[in-house]
């Protein structure tokens, strides 16, 4: 698999390397007759090659979180850095183009179209992206496939693999463009334990062998003691790291 290089931005020596991500004081609300606060005052940094658990109950924010780091999302208040650039004020075409190139994500479902033949389906970021050629988009989806034990899968329909190969093909669509960050929403919430454990070590080996970081929302607390690093929220706050 492809790894693009990784640069390190200045930092003071006391504070390490630069954020790949931050928030700061990021504060979501929803309007309405009756405001909902989905996350409010959220300090956060996300370091190169960092395998980061979410975890909190039902409703404390977890998503909400992903989705503002993810730029799927615009805080109410605050500011989300990706680089140390900030994000708040790009328009909707640089906001897409950040997505594109620095940040994959992998949800709960898998969300691969039906009409697409899994290998079709990993493309799409490429073509979204549309800086390489059709026929170097199509090696790649090839090389990442064949890197997840799907070579002999390429030409089938999503309905044709099992729950856990989906989601590995929802991995490998999320490292199309070879971004540094993936975010990852209940990547093994749909999956029986056979299935999470090999999703599971996907992602670790993303982090381990590929240098990549892994931001991952999780209810499975047993998934989250195995990663590196916890963030748990409560009533949409950070209670615990």
């Amino acid at each position: 698999m492809n790894v693009a290089p990784r640069t390190h931005e200045p930092a003071s020596p006391d504070e390490g390397p630069a954020p790949l991500i931050e928030a700061r004081n990021v504060t979501r609300i929803l309007s309405g007759i009756v405001p909902t606060t989905l996350v409010h005052d959220i300090d956060l940094r996300i370091r190169e090659q960092e395998f980061v658990a979410i975890t909190g109950p039902s409703g404390s924010g977890k998503s909400s979180l992903l989705y503002l780091l993810g730029l799927l999302d615009l805080p109410t208040s605050g500011e989300v850095l990706i680089r140390g650039r900030a994000t708040a004020h790009m328009d909707d075409p640089e906001r897409a183009f950040t997505r594109l190139s620095l940040l994959g994500f992998v949800f709960q479902f898998h969300f691969l179209l039906p009409e697409f033949t899994i290998l079709e389906n990993v493309m799409l970021p490429m073509r979204a992206l549309d800086v390489l050629t059709g026929d170097a988009m199509r090696a790649r989806a090839a090389a990442l496939l064949a890197s997840f034990g799907l070579a002999d899968h390429s030409g089938k329909r999503p309905d044709q693999l099992s729950g856990g190969q989906r989601q590995r093909v929802a991995v490998a669509r999320a490292l199309a463009n070879d971004p540094p960050v993936i975010l990852a929403d209940e990547p093994t919430g749909s999956l029986d334990s056979k299935a999470s454990e090999q999703v599971f070590q996907v992602l670790r080996a993303l982090v381990d062998d590929h240098g990549k970081t892994v931001v991952a929302v999780t209810h499975d607390l047993a998934l989250a003691a195995r990663m590196d690093r916890r963030v748990h929220l409560i009533d949409g706050g950070v209670v615990a790291e």
